[in-house]
Parts: C-alpha cells; structure tokens; sequence
C-alpha cells in the first residue's frame, strides 16, 4: 500500500515537468520562439552531459556547493539554538521576535553590496547572504514547533525526575523536530535560490557566474546549463533531506 502512494506520488510529480519539457520543444518545433535564444531540450540536455565530464564545469558546481552548504550550515547553527532558547525562555524571546519581526519580511539582497563592501568578492559575502536569508525560516520554525509541545509532556518529564536543564534538549527538541526540519527544507530550497542570485550579480566563478558569461556572449545552450544543474542540485538535496527528515522522524504518526 505504502509503495502504491510513493509511485502515484512520484507520477504526480512526473507529470508537470513532462508536462514542461513538452511545451517547451513544442515552441521550438513549431517556431514560436528563435532556437538561438530557446534552444531544444534535447539539445540542452546533451550539453549538460558533455559538460558535467569536464573538469572546469564540474568546479563550477563545487564551487557553488560549497557556498551553499557553508550558508545553509551557518543558519542552521544559529537559527535552531535561537529558535529553541527563545521558546524557553521569555527574556530571549523578547528579544528575539521583535528582531525576527522586523528583519525576515527584509529582501536580503538588499543588503548584498554592504556585504561586499565589509567582506569582499570572495566566498565570505556569498556563504553570509546565503545564511541570512536562510536563518529566519529556520528560526522560526524552531520557534513555532518548540513553543507548541505539550505542556504535560514537560511535566511528565519533570515528575519523572529529568533535570530541567536537559528538558529542553530530551523533550522539547524531539517533539519540535517535524517543525525544525521542514524550516531546514525551506531554507535549503532558499539557500539554492541565493547563492545562484549572488553568483549572477558579481562572481568569478560558480553556475550563476557561467549562467551571466554565456548570456553575455549570447550562448543560449551554455545559458540554459547552469539552470538546469541548479535546478537538479536542488532537486537531489531537497530529496536527500526529505529522506533524512523520514527516516529522523520514523516514529511520529505523519511520517
């Protein structure tokens, strides 16, 4: 039964982008859009293959990886403490949510020529925006799930004789896990999103740096590369977390 939804599941998800690519050879096929600036997928996709076996194209996508993770991991760090420390105590809260309040609705990217004035061109600007624009997603999440537990199961906890001080890591951090990993699969879905957008404004290397260069020179097949690699990159993570997320949470009805 359980494989039966997992394979409808995966058809739904299937159909749109088949869906997609059809439209798509469709305006080209029947030339509704110039192939010089919308090429073929097949097209697209045979230089994808011959580009993910060259050593230069495959730097570009550790490169952009390795920003990402190095934000994503940043925001994750400080998000879950912050989020699980302002749950518990009302001191931190109020300082906290007004901060949250004022500075997640904030577009980030506005902050991104500060950041490369103070930090430079390099990694460090890049890895900063990613996490701050992933931090608040998973902050309050943490928040939102740590501040929701059941009051009795604390006091279950208490009357069982566990230390205060270990409460909040031995009750409220399980039962605030659903929570904490769905903020860290919308963040990672941001992180992807940011660091491709950072990568495009002023870059030397990354996708979003082969994504500009080819559209500068006018290569459409090298622009549409880029794109699709993020997309799947994005796809795969977002997969591997989801797996991580049931597999963490095997024991919770939903899961």
């Amino acid at each position: 039964m359980k494989r039966r939804v997992l394979a409808t599941e995966l058809l739904l998800g299937v159909i749109p982008i088949a869906l997609l690519l059809a439209v798509w050879q469709a305006l080209v096929s029947f030339g509704l859009a110039p192939v010089t600036l919308l090429p073929s997928p097949g097209r697209v996709f045979a230089h994808l293959m011959q580009q993910l076996g060259s050593a230069s194209f495959d730097q570009e996508i550790l490169t952009t990886l390795f920003r990402l993770f190095a934000g994503f991991s940043i925001a994750v760090i400080l998000g879950v403490p912050l989020g699980l420390a302002a749950a518990a105590s009302p001191s931190i809260d109020a300082v906290v949510r007004p901060m949250a309040r004022v500075l997640a609705p904030l577009p980030k990217v506005a902050l991104y020529p500060a950041l490369l004035l103070l930090l430079g061109f390099g990694h460090e600007s890049k890895i900063t925006l990613v996490a701050a624009d992933a931090l608040f997603p998973i902050l309050l999440s943490t928040y939102s799930g740590a501040s929701t537990v059941e009051q009795k199961l604390i006091w279950s906890a208490m009357a069982a004789g566990t230390p205060r001080r270990e409460i909040l890591y031995k009750v409220v951090l399980p039962a605030a896990a659903p929570s904490i990993l769905t903020g860290c699969r919308i963040g990672l879905v941001i992180s992807c999103i940011v660091v491709f957008l950072a990568e495009m404004i002023t870059s030397t290397d990354g996708l979003g740096h082969v994504l500009v260069t080819a559209a500068r020179t006018f290569q459409a097949v090298d622009m549409f590369v880029p794109l699709i690699t993020i997309s799947l990159l994005g796809l795969i993570l977002n997969g591997l977390l989801q797996a991580a997320r049931s597999y963490l949470l095997r024991g919770f009805p939903e899961v």
